[in-house]
C-alpha cells in the first residue's frame, strides 16, 4: 500500500516502518543480499519443510503441460522453476527471474549444479522485459508482499500471459483466529532468533515477519487481482491460512 504525504513524496511500508517509496526497493535488496546464502536452510527451518508441500500444491494446481512457457517471478533459489522445467520438458520454456542479483545467482547456480538448465533474467516485476501474451503460466511465490506497487506488478503479470493463461500467487496470508497467538509468538520471538543463529541476521527475519502482517489478506488480494482484470479468481488456504494460493485466469 502506498500513501501520499503533504510534501508529495510517496511513502509505503517496509515491514512496520513507513519509508519513502523510492527507498523500499533498496531496503528489500539489502534484506535478500543478507539472507541469500542461507535462504533454503532457513525456509526449511521456519516452515518445518512445509514450504515444499505448498510449492508442490502450486505446481499441481497450475495445469502445466509439456511445451508450455512458464515465468517464475521473484523465483529466489529456483524451487518452482526446477519443478516446472521437469513438467514442460525440452519443448517448453521456463524463465527464473528475480530483482535481487544475489538471490538469482544462488538460484541459477543451484539449478545448474543439479543439471537443470533454464533461462534467467534479473528484472523488476513491475516492468517485465517480456512481450505481451508470451507465457502460459506465471507464478510468484513469497515475493509479491515485497513489491512496492502490487497492483502494477499484478497488471504486468497479466500483460505477459496469453489469453487462457493462468497466474498463481503463493504468499503468506492471514491465519485463522485460533492460530493467531501461536503464530505471532513464533514469528516475532522464534524466527528472528533462528535467523540470528543460522544467518547472523535477526533484523532481516524480523522484517520478513512484519512484511507478512502488512500484506493484503486473502479477500483483499483476490479483489486486487480482479481489479487488474483477472477472471475466476479463487484462493486456497493452506496450513490454517499461514499461506494462501491465489489463482486467476486471463481470458
Amino acid at each position: 500500500m502506498t500513501t501520499q504525504t503533504n510534501n508529495n513524496a510517496s511513502t509505503t511500508h517496509f515491514g512496520y516502518e513507513t519509508v519513502n517509496e523510492r527507498e523500499k526497493a533498496g531496503r528489500v535488496r539489502q534484506v535478500f543480499d543478507s539472507v541469500a546464502t542461507k535462504y533454503d536452510v532457513m525456509n526449511d527451518l521456519m516452515s518445518g519443510g512445509l514450504h515444499r508441500l505448498w510449492k508442490t500444491f502450486t505446481i499441481g494446481r497450475s495445469g502445466v503441460r509439456p511445451g508450455m512457457k512458464v515465468l517464475d517471478i521473484a523465483g529466489g533459489t529456483g524451487d518452482l522453476a526446477k519443478a516446472f522445467s521437469k513438467k514442460v520438458g525440452p519443448s517448453g520454456e521456463v524463465w527464473l527471474t528475480d530483482i535481487n542479483n544475489a538471490m538469482l545467482t544462488c538460484g541459477r547456480d543451484r539449478l545448474l549444479n543439479a543439471g537443470t538448465v533454464i533461462k534467467t533474467a534479473q528484472c523488476d516485476a513491475e516492468k517485465l522485459p517480456f512481450p505481451d501474451g508470451y507465457f502460459d503460466i506465471v507464478t510468484v511465490a513469497f515475493g509479491l508482499r515485497n513489491m512496492t506497487h502490487k497492483d502494477g506488478a499484478l497488471a504486468e503479470m497479466r500483460r505477459v500471459l496469453k489469453p487462457g493463461g493462468k497466474l498463481l500467487v503463493l504468499e503468506f496470508s492471514k491465519v485463522t483466529p485460533l492460530l493467531a497467538p501461536i503464530y505471532d509468538f513464533y514469528s516475532f520471538k522464534v524466527i528472528p532468533q533462528v535467523g540470528q543463529i543460522v544467518a547472523q541476521d535477526a533484523d532481516s527475519y524480523r522484517y520478513l515477519a512484519e512484511s507478512i502482517r502488512m500484506h493484503p489478506d486473502q479477500e483483499t488480494l483476490k479483489q486486487m487481482m480482479e481489479g487488474v482484470g483477472f477472471d475466476r479468481v479463487q484462493y486456497h488456504n493452506l496450513t490454517g491460512g499461514v499461506v494462501a494460493l491465489h489463482i486467476g485466469d486471463k481470458y
